[in-house]
């Protein structure tokens, strides 16, 4: 019989086809960068809009308490401007209730002037507080260039928790009996301190 032919399998070359390309990692695509920036620009929006919320309320604190500040001041000086010989007395404890600090230890001499001027008139007098504001800036004009003068003491903070200096401008027209009416024009620069929560006048100063 004769020989079949036979055919050798063919040899083993390796692998078949072409080596796969290596994996580096997963790619990012462009939907992947824009959602990432995205995400970045949302935190720093909630960031900017919580500091200017911060911000703003801060503003709105102040000047909720700016306003009771200049109320205070209002208050305090109505007493003072519209006190004569009929109701000087009770006044005078009034305004005392509403002092701390050196004007309340001084009070009976810071006092004493306008105490004078209504007892020397006899008069009935009535006044009215025309303009007031938180004083932001001060400039005596009553000094000589060159001439400086320390800022007044403030009460310690144990004491009081902050002081605003409040600039008021009122008149008072007084009467006496059978004269004719006198206008008086009062510019005072007033201390309004907060001592635990009570805003109280720490200071009296008469501006020419």
């Amino acid at each position: 019989m004769p020989d079949a032919d036979q055919t050798e399998p063919a040899a083993d070359d390796g692998d078949d086809g072409a080596a796969p390309d290596e994996f580096d990692g997963p790619a990012i695509s462009g939907y992947g960068v824009a959602s990432a920036a995205l995400g970045v620009l949302s935190v720093a929006a909630i960031a900017l809009g919580a500091a200017i919320w911060v911000a703003h309320r801060s503003d709105v604190d102040e000047r909720g308490y700016q306003s009771r500040v200049m109320q205070a001041a209002v208050d305090w000086t109505g007493v003072l401007i519209n006190m004569n010989t009929g109701n000087v007395t009770a006044s005078l404890q009034r305004l005392h209730d509403g002092t701390v600090g050196e004007l309340n230890a001084d009070f009976d001499s810071a006092m004493h002037p306008y105490q004078q001027v209504v007892q020397r008139l006899q008069s009935t007098t009535q006044g009215q507080v025309e303009a007031v504001a938180v004083e932001a800036g001060h400039h005596d004009l009553d000094l000589q260039p060159g001439s400086g003068r320390p800022p007044p003491e403030q009460l310690p903070a144990s004491v009081a928790g902050r002081t605003d200096m409040v600039m008021v401008v009122a008149t008072s027209v007084s009467e006496n009996a059978g004269g004719k009416p006198q206008t008086v024009h009062w510019n005072l620069r007033l201390g309004v301190s907060d001592v635990d929560g009570k805003l109280m006048i720490s200071r009296l100063e008469s501006i020419r």
